[in-house]
């Protein structure tokens, strides 16, 4: 057993109850490698915000259980010697399917973790949430559930439609769970393809497609059931246009890519909605910037030589969001 305490880790309740007070929101950025790691400790250091290092069943099998406890532990002291005296960074599994992965990742130096019973009856998504709830809490571990079905696909986990959170059930859910924050349902997707073209409609200037608005509606219903209660929004990459572009002009394809403007996650980070999950942006800024190199430098082989700036351009975007989008800079 690995408290994640020793590694220096933080779990979410105190950053989330001052995100809810202050209009903010947390990000919560996936990673698999060591170079997305180094930028996202850089990007929160250099904009003094909390942040969330989160990995999904998927990227956890990647990169070996051990190998990221020792990441997380490596990212605290990182951050220390860039200059941050006390870090405020949580290491998180993002879609824990079972018990048991969850059970793992908490005695393997988890501070937080998400159980996704979303695809089950309700009853059964309450039941198995208290029992993750019921081992987490022993050891002052949050865990956030799932109330609502995202459509898309993001590793192992895969929807064709969503269904949108009911605000009537949100009390029940909460109080018998015991849950410490509540991902919903309100129009988000998970990939770089968030809505098909159906879904859209086309700015007549720019041909782009423009994907429909979320639904507000559901957030603020929500909000009054739950008043100060921490909301979680998955799926909410932006898919900016001009690294989708970078990809597609060298060698990519990535035709009608389309992802949450900005302007609504600016919008619901001011609400209850305290953790925005950025993924597939993540991926985007990475392969954007390793195309291009490889591209105009053919002769080159060297991983340093095209994984440099890549990392630089996943730091560049990553404090775009905290700056931008979320407002969680100059928070610690």
């Amino acid at each position: 057993m690995t408290s994640y305490k020793d590694l220096g880790l933080v779990n979410t309740k105190e950053m989330f109850a001052k995100a809810v007070k202050g209009g903010y929101a947390i990000p919560a950025f996936n990673f698999n490698t060591m170079e997305q790691m180094q930028a996202i400790v850089q990007a929160a250091v250099e904009t003094k915000s909390p942040v969330i290092m989160q990995v999904s069943k998927g990227a956890r099998k990647y990169a070996n259980a051990t190998i990221l406890r020792y990441m997380a532990q490596g990212a605290v002291e990182y951050a220390k010697e860039l200059g941050c005296a006390k870090p405020q960074i949580v290491l998180h599994l993002d879609h824990g399917d079972s018990f048991e992965l969850c059970k793992d990742c908490i005695d393997m130096g988890f501070s937080s973790v998400m159980i996704d019973g979303s695809s089950l009856p309700y009853e059964e998504n309450i039941a198995l949430t208290k029992k993750v709830v019921d081992y987490a809490h022993k050891y002052d571990v949050t865990v956030e559930a799932e109330l609502g079905v995202l459509a898309g696909v993001e590793d192992e986990v895969a929807s064709e439609v969503s269904h949108y959170t009911k605000p009537e059930e949100v009390i029940d859910f909460a109080k018998r769970s015991g849950c410490d924050s509540l991902a919903i349902s309100i129009g988000t997707s998970h990939g770089a393809y968030k809505f098909k073209p159906e879904q859209c409609t086309r700015d007549p200037k720019t041909g782009k497609l423009v994907p429909p608005p979320l639904a507000f509606d559901v957030l603020h219903a929500i909000e009054k059931k739950l008043p100060g209660f921490p909301i979680v929004l998955h799926g909410s990459s932006s898919v900016p246009q001009d690294e989708v572009d970078t990809i597609n002009k060298f060698g990519g394809k990535l035709p009608d890519a389309v992802g949450i403007p900005e302007e609504q996650l600016r919008e619901a980070s001011k609400s209850a909605v305290c953790k925005i999950n950025i993924d597939s942006d993540s991926r985007l800024a990475m392969t954007a910037a390793i195309r291009k190199y490889l591209a105009e430098n053919p002769a080159h082989f060297d991983p340093r030589q095209y994984l440099t700036p890549a990392r630089e351009n996943m730091k560049k975007m990553y404090i775009h969001k905290i700056v931008n989008v979320l407002g969680s800079n100059d928070k610690l």
